[in-house]
């Protein structure tokens, strides 16, 4: 369960978007601020959600968003 006083809890309330070009193909790749790591629609050319995150520092990031979520984003910042 997300804590209500999270600073950065509404950016997985409400995820953003960014948008990245591939570096293969050219098309628009959407990458939302929950995603680790997104293919390309074109190519399947494979892009990562490089944002900091308070996942990366944050002493209650795992009771904050939950054991599963957690788990995968480290477990993405670990393979990058």
């Amino acid at each position: 369960m997300i804590f209500s006083g999270c600073p950065g809890s509404d950016k997985l309330r409400n995820p953003t978007i960014t948008e990245k070009v591939c570096p293969q193909c050219g098309n628009i790749i959407e990458l939302f601020s929950v995603d680790t790591e997104v293919a390309c629609d074109r190519c399947g050319f494979v892009a990562y959600n490089d944002e900091l995150s308070c996942i990366q520092w944050c002493q209650y990031a795992e009771k904050c968003i939950g054991k599963e979520l957690y788990d995968k984003l480290v477990k993405n910042r670990k393979t990058d």
